[in-house]
C-alpha cells in the first residue's frame, strides 16, 4: 500500500515538475503572447475609432457607421488572438478554431440568411450616392420622403404623414425613382372639349394657362399639346410641361393649380368640357304606346 501511494506521489510530481519545465520554457512566449493580446486590444480602439470617424465623413448614418467600425475592432482582436496563440505553439489550436469559424459562419449565415442580406443590402445603400435622407422616392408601390436608412430597413414617410417601413433587400433588388436628384420635372393633365369646341382655340387657351402659372421660357422648355382620340362624348387631349421640384407634391400642386386655371378659362371661353352622355333612340309606334300608357296612368 505504501509502494503504491508513493509511485502515486512520484508519478503527479513527476507530472508536477514537467509542467512547471514547460511553463518556465515557455514564459518568453507567453509573455509575448500577453503582449500582443495587449497591443491588439489597445489597437483594435484605435482602429474602431479612426474608421468610425472616417466612415462618417462618407455616410451620414450612425448605425451603419458604428457597425464597420466594430467589424474592424473584431478582426484586429481576432488577428492578435491567433498571433498570440501562434507564438504558444498552438498550431493545432489554431487550426481549429479556424475550422470551428468556418463551420459556424456557414451554419450561421444559413439560419441568418434574410436578416443578413437586408443588413448587406443596408450597408450598400448607405453608400449609394443616388438615395440620401430627405430624398422624395418612389419604390415598392410607395412615395415618400426618405426619413431613415437602418441596417435591415428604409423608412419613408408619405404624403400622408404616414410611415413605410421597407427592407432593404427589396430597395437593391427593384427599381426606384427618386424625384430628388433633378430639379425639374414633367406634369401631365388629360381633358377632353365638347365636339362642337373649336380645337384650335382650345390648344390656345391651354397653353396660355399653363405658360402663366409656369413660364416655360424659365425653364428653357416648351410646353406641348396634343388631341389623343375622339372619346364617348369628347375629344381628348393630352397638355405636358415642365415645373420645378424636388418631391412628387411639388408635381400634384403644378398639375391642381393648372386644373383650376384650365377650367376659368374654359368657362370664359365658353369651351364644354362634357360629361358621359347616353342618349335613347325610341321609334314612334314606342313612344305612342308609352303617351297612351301614361294617359291612362294620370286619369287612374
Amino acid at each position: 500500500m505504501e509502494q503504491e501511494i508513493g509511485t502515486t506521489t512520484s508519478a503527479v510530481t513527476t507530472k508536477l515538475e514537467s509542467w512547471l519545465d514547460t511553463l518556465v520554457s515557455n514564459l518568453p512566449n507567453l509573455g509575448i503572447a500577453l503582449i500582443v493580446m495587449v497591443l491588439s486590444y489597445f489597437m483594435s480602439r484605435l482602429v474602431y475609432n479612426v474608421v468610425l470617424k472616417l466612415v462618417y465623413k462618407r455616410i451620414n448614418q450612425t448605425a451603419v457607421t458604428k457597425l464597420i467600425a466594430r467589424v474592424s475592432s473584431v478582426t484586429i482582436v481576432i488577428a492578435g488572438l491567433f498571433l498570440a496563440l501562434s507564438a504558444l505553439n498552438l498550431s493545432q489550436t489554431v487550426r481549429g478554431l479556424l475550422t470551428g469559424a468556418g463551420i459556424s459562419g456557414i451554419v450561421i449565415g444559413l439560419a441568418l440568411q434574410g436578416t443578413l442580406s437586408n443588413t448587406i443590402a443596408g450597408i450598400v445603400l448607405s453608400f449609394r450616392k443616388n438615395i440620401r435622407y430627405g430624398n422624395w422616392i418612389n419604390t415598392n408601390g410607395y412615395e415618400g420622403e426618405v426619413v431613415d436608412i437602418a441596417l435591415n430597413y428604409l423608412t419613408l414617410k408619405e404624403a400622408d404623414n404616414n410611415v413605410v417601413i421597407i427592407p432593404n433587400k427589396s430597395i437593391i433588388d427593384k427599381p426606384f425613382k427618386n424625384f430628388s436628384l433633378t430639379k425639374k420635372m414633367r406634369v401631365s393633365i388629360e381633358c377632353g372639349v365638347g365636339y362642337n369646341s373649336d380645337l384650335e382655340n382650345v390648344k390656345e387657351v391651354t397653353l396660355n394657362v399653363i405658360n402663366t402659372l409656369y413660364n416655360q421660357d424659365d425653364i428653357d422648355e416648351t410646353a406641348e399639346f396634343y388631341y389623343t382620340e375622339y372619346g364617348d362624348s369628347s375629344i381628348n387631349f393630352l397638355a405636358r410641361f415642365w415645373v420645378y421640384g424636388e418631391n412628387g407634391l411639388a408635381k400634384l400642386r403644378a398639375k391642381s393649380d393648372v386644373i383650376i386655371a384650365l377650367k376659368k378659362a374654359f368657362d370664359k371661353e365658353g369651351i364644354n368640357i362634357p360629361f358621359p352622355i347616353r342618349t335613347l333612340d325610341i321609334d314612334k309606334n314606342t313612344l305612342s304606346v308609352l303617351n297612351k300608357e301614361l294617359e291612362v296612368f294620370s286619369h287612374n
